[in-house]
């Protein structure tokens, strides 16, 4: 036993104190995950030494041979899993070991409600990892050597998974990394050679390199010729428990769907199962093969567009990269998987990458292949779609403005809510819309709100209603913004409800328009009396015929910023332009023709305030004077109960 030195006690971050209580508390019935997370981790060490090695061929240290080995201790209750990877310094395994550099930690613990079943489906999203040990183990060793660090430079952590960790300097005569799990009172369960293989071959049949375990110890005394006691030898024999080939190679035919998805489960460190997945090969002037997850929930950093993502890249089999974000664009950054291709160097970097004109188009082949994937989706499971939709559907709202050559193709991806549906769930497309417009109509309708109910009774829907016409409801942040790029889809215009005059073209009948133009020219005298008034809030006041029911409403012109995108521009503290509303009147609603018929200036001034402010409040907006609009009702309130 070497003697150790640089011994010293370190606390863990806050984070994985939390973190592991959790675990421990919430995961017990997943327990047996703990031996995928760690094979797992010893299969990314050894694909990054092959990668290394690339550059670097000494750092095998004369053994290229790359494998796992697990070995178990029934009287010791002790489970150990080694690689000969490409192992960790002192400082890596503090960083690694030590704190969770993972990006939405915080609001990963703040959606922690301590029900056990809720908690373990989080933990399952934002992924476990090294701190599985825990689940099983009272005490975890690591020992471990960076390939290429002298045999004196290896370290030891340690620790009982509580609030501290001890880490020294020992020797290691192998490279790669070697972790003892010590196993809890009751569960000794997992110091059985059966039982690990087992879960080898049910979570990690799928990893590329060899998971050896010692085969069968034979029967440990046998009489030799003269009687005596023969010595069996004392050097054991292992033997590969998994298939040892990276399931992408294989064909589609031999691959089970179990075996998918615990490869997902692999490359993502997510337990829960993925939507759905497409594993293609192409061959040609263009060869790569790709397997791509759809995965159930979204990663707390998913908003966070700076946030590591991408997909795993290797080159003939070789592994090169994680997170190879050049592959797919932006607004499909929730994807994962691996794409395996011939057509790049293996010596390839991120910034060869960027210059690479084969990247381009192997990023237009996976593109392609995913929005197919997910337009596969929607046609033959709408119940898994609607749940991809609830998590990413925000994200694909991006892709119309970043990827205008496949615009068409993400737009008939989008659901929304309509007045159709009578609810607040996203389900209809664009192309269900289409199919049920009115005869004459030529425009896709839709209003932009900050929530459903707002969207819903906005009084700007009304002629729709009384038309049949169906408006869709649009209630994301990123909505406003979106329709702004947004033109036309399958030669229909999109028309915002709010903004400009109403026109709803051969909807309306020519006996209804001109019965509009003579009821306007009554009004006249009513229109020249508001605009004095209101001249400080509004850019024009006219007679519309969008109204069935409410006495007045605020529309935007056909260029203005809407009321959502404003707000969303002012919390962020940025400037916007300072455009006024117009003011539309009803004109066959009682209090516009009482409003007519008020001879008193000073009255009728107050009662057209009133209206202009239940305008701002039923459109969502804000007040900029609210204890003004209140002394006004109020006031009204007492003339009419004197």
């Amino acid at each position: 036993m070497s003697t150790e030195t640089s011994k010293e006690t370190l606390g863990f971050q806050t984070e994985v104190k939390q973190l592991l209580h959790l675990m421990v508390h919430s995961l017990y019935s997943n327990k047996e995950i703990f031996l995928r997370e760690l094979i797992s981790n010893a299969s990314d060490a050894a694909e990054k030494l092959r990668f290394e090695a690339v550059s670097k061929g000494d750092i095998y240290e004369g053994d290229s041979d790359l494998k796992i080995h697990i070995t178990f201790d029934k009287d010791a209750k002790t489970v150990t899993i080694e690689d000969n990877g490409i192992g960790m310094t002192r400082q890596e395994v503090i960083d690694h070991l030590g704190t969770i550099a993972k990006s939405g930690t915080a609001s990963f613990l703040s959606n922690m409600t301590g029900d056990q079943s809720k908690d373990s489906q989080l933990i399952g999203q934002f992924g476990v990892g090294f701190y599985s040990a825990f689940i099983v183990a009272d005490k975890v060793d690591v020992f471990t050597r960076r390939a290429g660090e002298a045999i004196t430079n290896a370290v030891h952590w340690s620790s009982m998974g509580e609030g501290e960790f001890t880490i020294a300097t020992t020797e290691k005569a192998g490279r790669g990394t070697r972790i003892v799990l010590h196993l809890k009172e009751g569960e000794e369960e997992f110091a059985d050679g059966w039982r690990l293989r087992s879960l080898v071959r049910k979570y990690s049949d799928h990893i590329s390199f060899p998971v050896l375990m010692q085969k069968d110890t034979p029967a440990l005394d046998a009489d030799d010729e003269d009687g005596e006691k023969a010595e069996v030898s004392a050097v054991p024999e292992f033997e590969s428990v998994n298939r040892a080939t990276a399931l992408w190679t294989r064909s589609k035919s031999e691959v089970k769907d179990e075996d998918y998805t615990e490869f997902y489960k692999h490359i993502s460190h997510d337990f829960t199962d993925p939507l759905t997945w497409s594993h293609n090969k192409v061959e040609g002037n263009l060869e790569y093969t790709s397997l791509l997850y759809l995965p159930e929930k979204a990663p707390y950093d998913l908003w966070n567009r700076e946030a590591p993502k991408g997909l795993k890249l290797y080159v003939q089999r070789v592994f090169i990269m994680d997170q190879a974000d050049q592959f797919l664009p932006l607004y499909l950054r929730f994807i994962k998987g691996v794409i395996d291709t011939n057509n790049l160097s293996l010596n390839v970097s991120r910034e060869i990458l960027q210059k690479d004109s084969n990247v381009d188009k192997l990023r237009t082949a996976l593109t392609k292949r995913v929005l197919d994937m997910l337009s596969k989706l929607a046609k033959d499971d709408a119940e898994k779609y609607s749940t991809f939709w609830k998590e990413f559907g925000q994200v694909l709202k991006e892709g119309p403005a970043e990827d205008y050559s496949n615009r068409e193709k993400i737009l008939k991806l989008m659901r929304f809510a309509s007045t159709h549906t009578g609810n607040s769930e996203q389900s209809v497309s664009l192309e269900d819309y289409i199919a049920r417009m009115k005869e004459g109509q030529e425009k896709i309708y839709y209003v932009v709100a900050d929530n459903y109910n707002t969207a819903k009774n906005s009084p700007h829907l009304e002629i729709f209603r009384k038309k049949e016409i169906e408006v869709l409801l649009l209630t994301d942040r990123i909505d406003e913004w979106m329709m702004g790029q947004l033109f036309d889809f399958d030669g229909k215009s999109f028309q915002d409800v709010t903004k400009g005059e109403l026109n709803l073209g051969q909807v309306e009948t020519e006996d209804e328009k001109k019965q509009q133009e003579e009821t306007a020219k009554q009004l006249d005298g009513l229109i020249e009396r508001i605009k004095p008034v209101l001249a400080e809030q509004v850019s024009d006041v006219r007679v519309t015929h969008r109204l069935t029911d409410s006495p007045a409403c605020l529309v935007l012109g056909d260029y203005d910023m809407g009321l959502q995108m404003r707000k969303i521009m002012e919390a962020a503290g940025q400037k916007v332009p300072d455009t006024k509303p117009i003011f539309e009147l009803n004109p066959e609603h009682p209090l516009i023709v009482k409003l007519d018929q008020e001879p008193d200036e000073e009255r009728f001034s107050e009662l057209a305030k009133i209206l202009f402010d239940q305008a701002q409040i039923a459109a969502g907006g804000q007040l900029d004077d609210p204890s003004a609009y209140i002394a006004r009702l109020n006031k009204l309130l007492l003339e009419l109960s004197a």
